[in-house]
């Protein structure tokens, strides 16, 4: 009886201890190599899940997910990562690629999710003018809150601070020197509602200030989505709207930019807008794309070398996976001066593919998974290389990047003065079956380098793989 008791005990002891060891926060800690969580929504349709697979560097709005600091000639980057093989444990991990010796840092884990599988918390990253790294942890509404981290040390990821927590959904945040940080978010005040703040050094915000929550006539509900970015003194962001708060039938088209850190906001040619915005056909709608019943995915903004406003965004018949909604268009709507111009560059079979906008006074590039993967009708797919040399009016297919793979490649990200061999990065998977999910980047000739999936040492070099 004593040893049945003693070896209850021990047995208590065991499951005890094991269950402490699985709640134990990695907050701080390093992985041992570039593990992308994988994830899906369980919206289920005769094509597949509305999006699931490789969503390491989801969302589309969560900006910038990697920055290249000159001054120290590395590039730092954040991503959604895992613990290890075949889990859906969401840890916020930064990385290093150093472009002096071609190595990549051990990952850490800025910030652990507790049991969260969800991309939606995955993190952004900026960095101020002293090279202070701050990573910025999403939240879901009120239900899980966001969270502000600062670098211990400049231009260094070891250890962080956590400096605020505070609700905020789909962390953009961009930073311009004597001015500080102006950072974009979300909050769930009216299913999804655009809110900015800024502050000078990152210790000290502003209150949340809301930009837009449009409603239509005889409706409830507001909704939005964003990609944001800046030139120069102008900050900027285009936004669809989701009638009545319906995420399903996002659709149309807006822009507002600021040149004064928020202090007024305006049109593209400088009519003065009162925030927050609250009507539907109002001159900062660039596109009514409600009339001929497209819905309207945001995937990137970037600007010419006037200052120009471009957006990237893919528009379709509606938001289940599948033939019944194409065409899934690829387009560009450019403010060209004196009109707003929209052009289609290619289609794609999934609204969350998601790709990247590169724009130098010599040509434009979209860098995306435009070409059907083995995983037909699931996010992602193949990566190709789209090239004009107009301005946007008409596009090539310049390059197929990947071919035969064997897992969808989703979500190319563009850093922050992106510079190679770091040019862009993503993350692979199985969208219709759990499965590893692995870390990428290229270079702008379409080289490919996998991060290290498992690593040994502090610095390990990325292996260069050809598809």
């Amino acid at each position: 009886m004593k040893r049945n008791y003693l070896s209850l005990l021990l047995f208590a002891f065991i499951i005890t201890h094991l269950h402490a060891q699985k709640k134990k926060d990695l907050s701080g800690t390093n992985i041992d190599g570039y593990k992308a969580i994988w994830f899906e929504l369980n919206q289920k349709y005769p094509h597949g899940d509305k999006y699931s697979g490789a969503l390491g560097t989801y969302t589309a709005k969560h900006n910038p997910m990697a920055i290249y600091a000159e001054q120290v000639n590395k590039t730092f980057f954040v991503y959604g990562g895992t613990t290890g093989k075949d889990e859906k444990y969401l840890l916020c991990m930064a990385g290093v690629f150093d472009h002096n010796t071609k190595m990549v840092s051990r990952p850490v884990v800025v910030y652990d999710k507790k049991g969260v599988d969800d991309p939606h918390d995955n993190p952004s990253i900026q960095m101020d003018k002293d090279g202070y790294i701050w990573v910025f942890v999403s939240g879901r509404g009120t239900k899980r809150m966001g969270f502000k981290y600062k670098s211990e040390k400049p231009y260094d990821i070891s250890r962080f601070k956590l400096i605020t927590e505070e609700e905020m959904t789909y962390p953009q945040t961009v930073y311009q020197k004597g001015k500080g940080f102006f950072h974009f978010f979300t909050k769930y005040t009216g299913v999804r509602e655009l809110y900015f703040e800024t502050s000078p050094d990152g210790e000290n915000w502003t209150d949340d200030q809301k930009l837009a929550g449009i409603v239509e006539e005889g409706a409830e509900k507001a909704g939005h989505y964003q990609t944001t970015g800046r030139f120069e003194n102008t900050i900027a962001t285009f936004f669809n709207r989701h009638p009545n708060g319906n995420v399903d039938k996002r659709t149309d088209l807006y822009y507002l930019q600021t040149k004064d850190f928020g202090q007024t906001w305006t049109t593209v040619d400088g009519q003065k807008m009162e925030i927050p915005l609250e009507k539907v056909a109002i001159p900062p709608r660039v596109v009514d794309y409600q009339s001929p019943g497209k819905n309207v995915y945001m995937k990137d903004m970037n600007f010419d070398e006037k200052g120009n406003p471009v957006c990237l965004y893919i528009t379709s018949g509606g938001h289940e996976p599948g033939p019944d909604n194409d065409p899934r268009d690829w387009r560009v709507t450019y403010w060209n001066g004196a009109a707003w111009e929209t052009s289609i560059i290619c289609q794609s079979d999934h609204n969350y593919d998601m790709g990247s906008l590169y724009i130098s006074a010599t040509e434009w590039k979209v860098i995306g998974p435009t070409i059907d993967g083995p995983q037909k009708y699931g996010t992602g797919g193949e990566i190709v290389f789209w090239k004009s040399t107009d301005k946007g009016k008409t596009w090539t297919m310049e390059k197929q990047v990947t071919r035969d793979s064997p897992l969808n490649h989703s979500y190319m990200r563009r850093p922050l003065n992106a510079k190679d061999p770091f040019y862009y990065f993503w993350a692979d998977g199985n969208p219709d079956k759990l499965s590893i999910s692995q870390l990428y980047f290229g270079d702008s000739q379409g080289n490919v380098w996998q991060l290290p999936y498992t690593m040994k040492k502090d610095w390990a070099k990325p292996v260069k793989v050809k598809f």
